[in-house]
């Protein structure tokens, strides 16, 4: 790999990793959502009323406690399934940048023993 193909290399590793960054931010912000979908379910299912309350933008709508639980159901499901969809995107993307890495690494090192010989075989012609 020359010093071109190098930079190239170094550009996507960085170029992935930000992208790597991204995918674990917004697994992490779902797995939240979850969080609070789960607390959510397990107050409705404590609770013996008919009626609750759900806020829908800035009102509050009086609904059916089964279907308020169905619908949050729903989402929790839709919303782990978009987790299992990202954390295979993460390690696809954890298998492309240790790849990246070795080669950026062997190259690095092969580039740098370079110089050394031309330098090693300079002073052998002026022997």
């Amino acid at each position: 790999m020359n010093r071109e193909e190098l930079q190239k290399a170094i550009l996507e590793f960085e170029r992935n990793r930000a992208q790597l960054i991204n995918i674990s931010n917004q697994k992490q912000q779902l797995q939240l959502h979850v969080n609070v979908l789960k607390n959510a379910i397990d107050e409705l299912s404590k609770t013996s009323e008919e009626k609750v309350y759900q806020l829908v933008g800035n009102i509050m709508i009086q609904k059916d406690t089964k279907q308020v639980k169905k619908e949050l159901e729903e989402q929790k499901e839709t919303a782990e399934m978009r987790i299992k969809a990202l954390q295979k995107q993460e390690d696809a993307l954890m298998d492309k940048l240790n790849k990246l890495r070795a080669e950026i690494e062997s190259s690095q090192g092969a580039l740098a023993a370079e110089p050394e010989e031309k330098e090693s075989k300079s002073e052998e012609k002026k022997k």
